[in-house]
């Protein structure tokens, strides 16, 4: 990263940006999510500090350990896919991708889970312009 930013203007931008993440350290274990309150994917404060295999579906927990096993070996530094949900009783289209965290050496240091709703840029045409 270029230049430096306090850790109050770090949190208010962690907070603002239009996707919800969830931090794993080097060892699985859930370091810090965002967007607490709003969340798609929903889980108890409780959840910090442990294995990231509590926090998915059992249905999904294969993928997800081969996502992780594969960015520790370093053959696999992103993973992504999207699913169908209903949030508020509408259908909504959601982008989940999983992006390896390494060091400058290429070490692995952990996953970023990142998600967001991806129904309303799908929807977008044509062109808008700034302040149109």
């Amino acid at each position: 990263m270029i230049g430096e930013v306090s850790k109050e203007v770090l949190e208010a931008l962690l907070e603002t940006i239009p996707v919800e993440f969830s931090l794993i350290d080097e060892n699985d274990k859930v370091l810090a999510w965002n967007k607490h309150d709003t969340r798609i994917f929903k889980r108890p404060e409780a959840v910090i500090g442990r294995d990231v295999r509590d926090c998915h579906p059992k249905r999904s927990l294969d993928k997800v350990e081969k996502i992780i096993s594969e960015m520790k070996e370093g053959t696999r530094d992103k993973a992504e896919f999207w699913i169908d949900m209903p949030i508020d009783d509408k259908p909504e289209k959601i982008l989940i991708q999983y992006f390896a965290l390494r060091n400058k050496n290429g070490k692995y240091l952990g996953c970023l889970e990142a998600s967001q709703r991806i129904t309303h840029i799908q929807s977008l045409k044509g062109e808008k312009r700034l302040l149109d």
